[in-house]
């Protein structure tokens, strides 16, 4: 999961860790937002150079670990 991330002038192991809870950690993510949700980050992560590790969605809670290429 630690992939080192070359670039011009230097190396990184950034990583990111991004939780979303829900208001009053109702539960509101259905298997339908649950696909939209992976399209954006997919869309997010063409258009900032990011790579999304890995994601875990409950129906309260979404949580993302991501670094910058």
């Amino acid at each position: 999961m630690s992939e080192l991330i070359h670039k011009k002038h230097n190396v990184s192991v950034l990583l990111y860790h991004l939780v979303c809870p829900t208001k009053y950690r109702k539960a509101v993510i259905t298997p339908d937002i649950d696909e939209k949700l992976k399209e954006i980050c997919e869309q997010i992560s063409l258009r900032y150079e990011m790579s999304f590790w890995r994601s875990e969605l409950t129906q309260s809670t979404c949580i993302f670990w991501y670094s910058r290429c």
